[in-house]
């Protein structure tokens, strides 16, 4: 049976662009789909490597290296999904059906990953990997490129956008907790445990999944305005990916990106390397700190608008990054100097923690602002190409941020080879110069990822003024010629 056609569906759906302030219930469902991105990244950088190599048994060579090529596979499916979306045509619309098809298969593959069928190899796991961080990509990519559909306010956006933090990091910090309270407490190396902790995450990421796409059902099915045209080739379709990644407004906020997260990549590869050589957390610290990080992102969350309104997006980066870069070096540079209270005890740990939190809200602050100036390209690339390409550049926002977590874990190794810090070094071994080199070494590196962020994000050329002014021309050629108003394919 045919579908309902556009006409048909602009009658029967409530009207995208949301105008005005999104309801608060469609920004909570169209966040609740990053809670399976975040479950990925919690499961992927906290403890895949060590279920492969110390329980399967695997070599930990093999083991990086095919997750390497997945990530490399993962930044090539991006901006394939996302264009694909962008030019997907059903009475749903161009987002919801991967929002419906692509859940139940994450699931299933997210349960084999960490229940292989037999014994563990190299293939099996890189097949794995792939087919996770390709249907995530199908899940997320889309989700993400709902929020300039939803809305073209300047601040609404950032508003969705910080729900989806909210939702990504509490994804992956409460299974952080259950892993180490519930799945794996004192038996990191069972392996039944692991088996737990995939099923749990396979059922969370479709539940949440599944239940964005139906909370938002009734308001994106079948918007915006579609209009037939011919399919293009693959070569053409190409052509547009880098049409739309070639604009210079995209390519400044995927270079800021790329640098903010690059040092967000270097601090959390090397975090537990400084919470045991240099801070000498306790066990009680470390179950604390997930708490701590959720605290510092609802402080973002809280904080993000007001920054926003002072200072437009580009003025808000400039500022929230290099003072959470400052709040993350201070106490190394203190302690370097002789200033801060001695490892371990009890007021340098406090003084840690409020630097960690203020810091975290800082830089949190600038990297939600980051991802909101993603939505307003989408109307900067339609003034100039004619098409409204949401699903291609968000997708090329998730290439930089993942281009900039392999080269942070690159950089990091670098810095602990500098630093001298041997394998399986026991903290009451490490020399005090040690633990100097890596923190100097590491401050230097964020100081300057910090500094360069805030240098690309300056050219940034869409301020409110100007967004606002662009929404009004398209506006304007909307309603003189239907077919020129960028919603053609």
């Amino acid at each position: 049976m045919a579908g309902p056609t556009t006409s048909a569906r602009a009658i029967a759906a409530p009207a995208i662009p949301v105008a005005g302030r999104v309801p608060t219930r469609l920004a909570l469902f169209n966040g609740l789909g990053s809670v399976a991105y975040g479950v990925k990244d919690s499961g992927f950088a906290t403890f895949l490597l060590l279920f492969y190599n110390q329980v399967l048994g695997m070599d930990a060579r093999l083991v990086s290296l095919a997750l390497l090529i997945a990530l490399v596979f993962d930044g090539l499916i991006d901006p394939v999904v996302g264009h694909f979306s962008d030019r997907t045509r059903t009475a749903w619309g161009r987002r919801l059906p991967f929002l419906y098809l692509a859940p139940i298969p994450l699931a299933l593959a997210w349960a084999f990953l960490w229940s292989p069928v037999g014994e563990p190899s190299f293939a099996v796991l890189l097949f794995s990997a792939i087919l996770v961080r390709a249907l995530v990509a199908m899940c997320e990519v889309p989700s993400a490129a709902l929020i300039p559909e939803i809305t073209r306010d300047y601040d609404q956006r950032t508003r969705l956008t910080r729900f989806r933090f909210l939702f990504s990091w509490g994804g992956g910090l409460l299974m952080l907790l259950l892993a180490y309270g519930v799945f794996l407490p004192n038996a990191m190396l069972a392996r039944e445990g692991y088996r737990n902790f995939g099923l749990f995450g396979a059922g969370l990421m479709a539940l949440c999944v599944l239940a964005s796409a139906i909370g938002q059902h009734r308001w994106v099915a079948g918007s915006p305005p579609e209009q037939a045209g011919p399919r293009k080739s693959a070569l053409a379709s190409l052509g547009e990916i880098r049409e739309s990644f070639a604009h210079p407004a995209c390519l400044i906020v995927m270079g800021a990106i790329a640098a903010a997260l690059t040092a967000q990549g270097i601090t959390f590869a090397l975090s537990n390397y400084l919470y045991l050589y240099v801070w000498k957390f306790t066990p009680t610290a470390l179950k604390a700190f997930p708490f701590l990080l959720f605290a510092s992102v609802v402080g973002a969350s809280l904080l993000v608008g007001r920054a926003q309104k002072r200072w437009g997006k580009a003025g808000t980066v400039m500022r929230m990054v290099p003072l959470g870069m400052v709040f993350w070096a201070g106490p190394l540079l203190l302690r370097w100097l002789g200033l801060w209270a001695p490892d371990g005890t009890t007021p340098a740990l406090a003084a840690m923690f409020a630097c960690t939190l203020t810091s975290n809200t800082f830089t949190v602050t600038g990297t939600m602002t980051l991802w909101s100036m993603v939505a307003d390209v989408v109307e900067a690339s339609e003034e100039e190409t004619g098409r409204r390409s949401e699903g291609t550049l968000s997708a090329g926002a998730f290439l930089a941020s993942k281009c900039a977590g392999g080269m942070g874990v690159f950089i990091s190794g670098l810095l602990l080879s500098f630093a001298g810090l041997g394998a399986n070094t026991p903290p009451a071994d490490v020399l005090p110069d040690v633990t100097y080199r890596l923190s100097l070494a590491y401050v230097a590196c964020i100081a300057t990822l910090a500094t360069l962020t805030a240098l690309i994000v300056r050219r940034f050329p869409i301020d409110r003024a100007a967004h606002e002014a662009r929404l009004a021309r398209l506006d304007s050629v909307a309603r003189a010629d239907p077919d020129a108003s960028g919603l053609h394919p």
